[in-house]
């Protein structure tokens, strides 16, 4: 049982995990054993609540499937427990990332005082650049 909070959690039925080779440089013993771990976790057959699966769902993330399917990879150390835990780590950060809701953003207008240093910047400019013509040319 994997925990998200006190009301949520994930059964370990929900989770397929698979050991593959890490990728990366190794010695004599890395094409003997599989300690990366492969988490696949599929939203959408999943026992979250409603909200939580439209929000990930709804997010942008390379790890999430266009078929709902989060896909997380770990192969940071050469134990596959602790690769194990890594990505049950991750899952779960993943899942509370879309708990916390956002703020809505607020639409501001420029001060008056802004526009009006933006406007005297612009005739500046103006009036700089005109100087840089020939004399006959004004």
């Amino acid at each position: 049982m994997l925990i998200i909070s006190a009301h949520v959690s994930i059964p370990d039925e929900e989770i397929e995990l698979t050991a593959v080779r890490a990728q990366g440089a190794g010695g004599q013993h890395v094409n003997k054993v599989a300690s990366a771990i492969h988490l696949r976790f599929d939203i959408r057959a999943s026992s979250l609540p409603p909200w939580y699966k439209e929000r990930l769902l709804a997010l942008r993330d390379h790890r999430v499937s266009r078929e709902g399917i989060v896909i997380i990879k770990a192969q940071d150390t050469r134990s596959q427990e602790r690769n194990r835990a890594l990505a049950f780590e991750r899952l779960v950060e993943l899942i509370r990332q879309v708990a916390i809701p956002r703020k809505s953003r607020r639409p501001t207008k420029p001060t008056a005082g802004s526009k009006k240093k933006r406007l005297d910047d612009k005739s500046k400019r103006g009036r700089l650049k005109s100087l840089r013509s020939r004399p006959d040319e004004q």
